[in-house]
């Protein structure tokens, strides 16, 4: 009881952030179920998986309605992203823990650096811009393979890919940061179906921990989607940096140091 109460509310701070950055969730499922509940990192990888399927179902109804998502960018990127979320997920299996955990960690890293240089360099004008602005869109191949990409990191590590969508669209082809982050809510659902449906047949979602951890995941990620709109786009970068940076590191000392 105590357990799954923890889990709980792990959920729901991991659902919030998860809303708040367009990220699923899965940056910080992966290392509570691990570090936390000490569950093995591949049955954590599924349950995340099941976790951003659900932020996504919990958040981006109220971003398409308060059209601050590009659908259009979107599903276009998505059907390269669910390509790459297939193929990993049939690879995942195939390397050993340690590895994955240091994956994890090294994408992380390169992550929270480009976020905190992009910091210094971006205009405050297009920091600050909430609305999509449509096509034509910059730099769309390179996007394109930077979201199978995406959907192999999914499969692999359980983020729904949101680590590597949103800095490509915010870094890349100069979507606003807050465009960036509500349209990879509206992706991550599908990539992380597409990798999860691989992980169930092949047993690596723990029914147990899915159920409290889904349920606060979907609070907090209703919680954040609401208020998100509220949050200065400095003070998302902020969080997205830091929270990338700590569990960087904790998952570095896991594939250091085993369990």
């Amino acid at each position: 009881m105590e357990v799954g109460l923890l889990m709980l509310v792990g959920g729901v701070a991991a659902g919030l952030f998860g809303s708040l950055l367009g990220l699923g969730g899965g940056l910080l499922i992966v290392p509570l179920l691990t570090l936390g509940f000490g569950l093995p990192l591949r049955e954590s990888v599924g349950v995340s998986l099941v976790c951003v399927i659900v932020t996504s179902s919990a958040s981006a109804g109220i971003f398409l309605q308060r059209r601050q998502a590009d659908l259009r960018l979107g599903m276009t990127l998505e059907l390269f992203t669910a390509m790459g979320a297939i193929a990993g997920g049939l690879f995942a299996f195939l390397l050993d823990e340690r590895v994955l955990a240091a994956l994890f960690a090294g994408l992380l890293v390169y992550v929270a650096v480009t976020m905190a240089r992009a910091s210094t360099a971006a205009g405050s004008t297009t920091q600050n811009a909430d609305r999509p602005a449509g096509p034509p869109y910059r730099r769309l191949p390179a996007a394109i393979v930077g979201s199978v990409g995406a959907g192999v990191f999914s499969a692999l590590l359980g983020v729904g890919g949101g680590t590597v969508k949103v800095p490509v669209m915010h870094l890349l082809m100069g979507i606003p940061l807050r465009v960036a982050t509500a349209t990879s809510n509206l992706m991550i659902g599908i990539t992380a179906s597409a990798s999860a449906f691989v992980y169930l047949i092949r047993g690596g979602i723990d029914v147990y921990a899915v159920g409290p951890t889904a349920v606060g995941v979907f609070i907090g990620a209703t919680i954040g989607s609401r208020f998100g709109g509220r949050v200065h786009v400095r003070v998302l970068r902020l969080l997205f940096v830091v929270v990338l940076l700590f569990t960087a590191f904790e998952m570095a000392r896991r594939a250091a140091f085993g369990a």
